[in-house]
């Protein structure tokens, strides 16, 4: 069956066989480079090499050591960062020699005579102290031999694992060197470090007693001030409880006068009452008494009147004095103030009691100067009769208020002399002891002064000693039996790279592949289709459209090709979805865009098109392998429309698809031109072909 696509160079028509091959052929070539150099380590046992052990074992402190046979071990036995190992074959000189000469052994590693005592020098000089023997100190070394007509790789490999294997036995000989220095170091160290222990033990001690005495001072200079304001606290209460003392002095003076006032008005009122019987029967008899007893009432009632004037002050300055005693708290004795309240609190109920006499008093007067008109009236004789029962309750309630302002003025002058002037003189004896303990302190504090500054001078002189030992101690490093194994180990390798083991098909390795394989896919599209139709001349299509119809075909096989390689791929790499699925689209539009830059060339160049494709592949190849290519060469490579389908093909970026993208575009618009060139003729060529 074929197909309506126009064969290059031929009048042979193309069938879909000749499709398929062209599809096929990057699959197949990316297959087999990508199959034969994937993971080469892991096929490492398909190698085979020898080992010629010449070694000749050295003692060390009376122990066999056989540093050539433990090489060896270590290269039959392998490493675990390789998943496989190479064929292993212990030999002799002669076998090795024969086996590289008949491509029996890719490579043989000989292990000198002088291997052991070479690798042992340095601990054997160290050990004895220097001197001579440094001299004698020197590198151990192993040849790697490899046959003249060996592939490129297994150079690379044999002399990789023989590095690897001499680096690992360089560590353990100086591993174990080290570790015996730091041992010895660790002795000399603890040694120094417990006199620098006891130093430090003392400066310490001395420290301590220096901080506990600087403290002092500053306690001693609190306690002196603390004191000096007690004093002046305390002789500032004692004169206000003189002057409390004073004034309660004078409200009991105050009260003495009112009970005796009191007192006298009520032993009047008695008087009177004895007359009263005399003065009712007068009044009974006749008018003109009545006014006499009111005259006298009314006098009586005036003198009761001041008495409770006076009872009053008394009331108001015993209930100064109270709230005065209560506002100072704990300054009087427990019990005091109560007791001032209960006095204040008797004298407003005499004043309530003499109050009530005046009023009544003061009735009697009225009564008697009423009675003195309506005596006749014998409505009235009762309550004339009634007058001497008055008068002797109005003396009684006086004699009351009497007795109970003589009770305030007793409690009074007590408070004043057994409670105040006490309180005023423990205060004054308080303030006294208060400067004396004021002048103490500060003598205290001078002292302590003096003895944390001697205490600071030994503790500095000590901690200087310890310092010294300390430093002398600290200068030699002490470690533990398992830091000292692993500090040697580190100082035996101290350098190490967390680099991927060496390998000639690294990450980029598959997408360089897959640029490359998918070029010569575009390229050989367009060794078999035409760039444009060979009736360019003749067709009445626009020649963007001839153009589009040539480049079709060979986008679709690009995109194919792109999608078989990203399978292909897929089934070695093992990429993951995410990652798989931008490979295969920037394959897929990589073979496109390859198709469209293959179709310019071929339009352009005609055959020389296809020779430069063929250039473009082989330094795509070229600067792609290796960075140490020349700046030109670098240059021209970064320039090519393989390098952003290569960077695409390590990680998809809108650039890379973006400059696919641009490739392709312009190289349409080009096939476009060489189209319309092809369009125009001269009338010699039209009437040569006819």
């Amino acid at each position: 069956m074929t197909l309506s696509i126009e064969r290059a160079r031929s009048r042979k028509p193309i069938t879909w066989l000749t499709i398929l091959g062209i599809l096929l052929l990057p699959a197949a070539i990316g297959g087999i480079l990508v199959a034969a150099l994937q993971n080469p380590t892991e096929r490492l046992d398909s190698m085979t090499a020898a080992i010629v052990n010449l070694d000749e074992p050295v003692e060390i402190d009376g122990q066999l050591t056989p540093l050539g046979r433990q090489l060896a071990s270590g290269l039959v036995e392998g490493s675990d960062d390789l998943d496989s190992n190479l064929t292993w074959v212990i030999s002799n000189e002669d076998d090795a020699k024969d086996g590289l000469a008949d491509g029996s052994y890719q490579a043989v590693i000989t292990i000198p005579e002088d291997f052991s005592k070479a690798a042992t020098s340095t601990g054997t000089a160290i050990s004895a102290g220097g001197g001579a023997a440094t001299k004698d100190a020197e590198k151990a070394t192993i040849a790697v031999t490899t046959p003249p007509d060996g592939l490129i790789a297994d150079d690379l490999i044999t002399n990789q694992i023989a590095t690897v294997a001499a680096s690992s036995m360089s560590s353990m000989i100086g591993e174990a060197t080290m570790g015996n220095v730091l041992v010895g170091f660790t002795t000399l160290g603890d040694q120094i470090g417990e006199a620098a222990d006891g130093a430090i033990a003392l400066a310490e001690g001395a420290r301590d007693a220096a901080t506990g005495a600087a403290a002092l001072p500053g306690g001693a200079t609190q306690l002196a001030t603390g004191a000096s304001a007690l004093s002046s606290g305390a002789a500032e209460l004692s004169s206000g409880l003189t002057t409390l003392a004073g004034k309660t002095r004078d409200a009991a003076s105050g009260a003495h006068a009112l009970s005796a006032g009191l007192l006298d008005g009520a032993a009047q009122l008695d008087q009177n009452a004895a007359g009263i019987d005399a003065l009712v029967g007068g009044i009974q008899t006749a008018t003109g008494h009545a006014s006499t007893a009111a005259a006298s009432t009314v006098k009586t009632a005036e003198q009761v009147g001041a008495v409770a004037g006076d009872l009053q002050t008394l009331t108001g300055d015993l209930g100064a004095l109270a709230a005065e005693c209560a506002a100072a708290g704990d300054a009087f004795p427990a019990g005091f103030c109560n007791r001032l309240g209960g006095a204040a609190a008797s004298a407003g109920a005499a004043l309530e009691k003499t109050g009530a006499a005046v009023t009544t008093a003061t009735d009697a007067a009225t009564a008697a100067g009423t009675a003195a008109g309506y005596l006749t009236d014998a409505q009235l004789a009762g309550g004339v009769a009634a007058l001497p029962g008055t008068f002797t309750t109005l003396a009684a309630s006086m004699r009351d208020a009497g007795n109970g302002a003589a009770t305030i003025a007793g409690g009074l002058d007590q408070l004043a002399a057994e409670g105040l002037d006490r309180s005023a003189t423990g205060a004054s004896q308080l303030a006294g002891g208060a400067t004396r303990l004021s002048d103490g302190a500060t003598q205290l504090s001078d002292g302590a002064g003096e003895l944390a500054t001697g205490l600071d001078t030994l503790a500095t002189g000590t901690g200087d000693l310890a310092g010294g030992l300390r430093t002398a101690s600290d200068s030699l490093p002490s470690f533990t039996d398992s830091e000292s194994e692993s500090l040697a180990a580190v100082m035996a390798d101290p350098v190490t790279t967390n680099a991927q083991a060496n390998t000639i098909f690294g990450p980029t390795a598959i997408p360089l592949l897959a640029a490359v394989v998918l070029w010569f896919g575009g390229l050989a599209s367009f060794l078999v289709l035409r760039s444009h139709t060979a009736q360019a001349l003749t067709s009445r299509r626009a020649s963007a459209t001839l153009a589009l119809r040539a480049f079709l075909p060979a986008a679709a096989i690009g995109a194919a090709q792109g999608l078989l390689v990203s399978l292909i791929v897929q089934i070695v790499a093992g990429y993951d979805v995410a990652t798989w699925w931008a490979f295969a689209g920037t394959a897929v539009l990589a073979g496109v865009a390859f198709a469209a830059v293959n179709q310019a060339l071929v339009a352009v160049f005609g055959g020389v098109g296809r020779w430069i494709a063929a250039l473009v592949g082989v330094l795509a190849v070229a600067t792609g392998l290796i960075s140490t290519v020349p700046a030109w060469l670098a240059s021209l490579g970064a320039a090519l429309p393989t390098a952003p389908a290569f960077a695409g093909l390590i990680a998809a970026t809108g650039s890379a698809v973006a400059a696919l993208i641009t490739w392709a575009v312009l190289s349409l618009i080009v096939t476009t031109l060489a189209v319309a060139l092809r369009r125009t003729t001269s009338t010699r060529a039209v009437l040569a072909s006819a």
